[in-house]
């Protein structure tokens, strides 16, 4: 038997076996070092990787992102449609036939412009009449003061007839029979003078019922013409010449145009964050924009949205907005900060609150509760979350908190 090939294979394995098995031992005996407190060591190591490894194991793969606070124009957005800031329907408050040719929708009128008029029938021969008999009531007033200073002047002398009678009759040179007489016609005197000043006020009375009806006559002639209240568009043609006019029947309606209002309703949460003369602007749904300031907060909320009425004053110098358009506002508010994450992203925690999911510094799910501030195409504004925090874009619903987590990060934009 050959001993060198045994020998040789001998040698080789014990090579290998120093190689591979036992190579830690080896390199540290190369370096000089203690070969037990080596293998220790190695063992320590492996031991935790073996940990490492079976936590890994029951960690739940999400996916997050880095996201950090930035400042946010938090303007209040809302919905709504334009409104003229005047609109009026004009009526009649008498009856008659209207003589007036109508004038058709669309038409500019100024203030005071007739809009219809109407027949005014007997109505002048009826203020002929009122105001002749206020020419009447007048003349009858200097025959009433002549009578009440006659009177008087009746009353005076039977008070000096009366003082005489009474000095002599009591030195004796007048009977009491003449005494009595003079007592008498002092009455009478008192009695005529109340009587003169009655028809005195009886004749002032007079008057002023002839005033009244001379006024009432003339105010009903003046409702013969119906006019614009203000500058403005005509919205509809006035009433057609021969149609019977009722009190309260249209004759026409009036708006104006030069100022538009922007009205829309704001939710009870972001009403407080809107203050008058807030500067606003909109988009129409034809594009256009405009500009304006807020004249108007609600201080009652619709009963059934929850809602306030918010109006917004806009320059409308050209006529270029028409009345009932929808329009997207925007109302300038203090500034905030805020993190803009995916739509995706938010959650209900056990309690139902609106949230998000973070990686915490342990490796383990975390849950903070957000408000919502503004809903955008390409994503939503949230607050409540740190400056910093890393929130969980995939996977939130498989994880809850305290839960061991492997995550994978990927940018905001991807």
């Amino acid at each position: 038997m050959k001993l060198i090939p045994l020998i040789t294979a001998i040698l080789v394995s014990l090579g290998l076996y120093f190689l591979v098995i036992e190579r830690e031992t080896l390199l540290a005996f190369a370096r000089g070092q203690d070969p037990a407190a080596t293998t220790t060591a190695a063992n320590e190591t492996t031991a935790e990787q073996d940990v490492e490894a079976v936590v890994a194991e029951n960690r739940v793969g999400v996916v997050a992102m880095h996201s950090e606070a930035r400042v946010f124009d938090s303007a209040v957005i809302l919905r709504g449609m334009t409104e003229a800031v005047r609109q009026v329907n004009v009526r009649a408050e008498t009856s008659a036939i209207v003589i007036s040719e109508p004038q058709r929708r669309g038409a500019q009128v100024k203030a005071g412009d007739l809009l219809c008029e109407l027949d005014p029938g007997t109505r002048p021969a009826s203020l002929l009449e009122t105001q002749a008999r206020l020419i009447e009531a007048r003349a009858r007033m200097p025959e009433a003061e002549a009578r009440v200073e006659e009177a008087r002047a009746r009353l005076s002398e039977a008070k000096i007839n009366l003082t005489a009678a009474s000095k002599l009759s009591e030195g004796g040179y007048a009977s009491e029979t003449r005494l009595a007489a003079a007592k008498a016609t002092e009455r009478s005197a008192v009695a005529g003078v109340a009587s003169a000043l009655g028809g005195l006020e009886t004749t002032r009375a007079g008057i002023e019922s002839a005033q009244a009806a001379v006024a009432a006559a003339e105010k009903e002639i003046d409702r013969l013409r119906i006019t614009a209240p203000f500058d403005g568009h005509l919205e509809s043609d006035t009433a057609e010449i021969g149609s019977l006019m009722l009190p309260g029947d249209l004759c026409a309606t009036v708006i104006q145009l030069d100022t538009m209002k922007l009205v829309g309703f704001v939710p009870e949460t972001q009403v407080n964050r809107i203050a008058l003369d807030a500067l606003a602007g909109a988009e129409l749904a034809t594009g256009d924009r405009v500009q304006g300031k807020v004249t108007f907060v609600s201080r009652a909320a619709d009963p059934a949205t929850r809602t306030f009425e918010v109006e917004i004053s806009v320059p409308n110098p050209d006529l270029a907005i028409r009345d009932g358009q929808t329009a997207d506002i925007a109302i300038s508010a203090d500034g905030a900060t805020a993190h803009k994450l995916p739509q995706s992203s938010l959650t209900l925690n056990n309690e139902g609150q609106l949230g998000v999911r973070v990686v915490r510094e342990d490796q383990t799910a975390g849950f903070f509760p957000v408000d919502l501030l503004r809903d955008e195409a390409d994503g939503v504004w949230v607050s409540g979350l740190p400056q910093k925090a890393d929130v969980i874009i995939v996977g939130q619903e498989f994880v809850t908190s305290g839960v061991a987590v492997a995550p994978a990060y990927r940018e905001a934009s991807q």
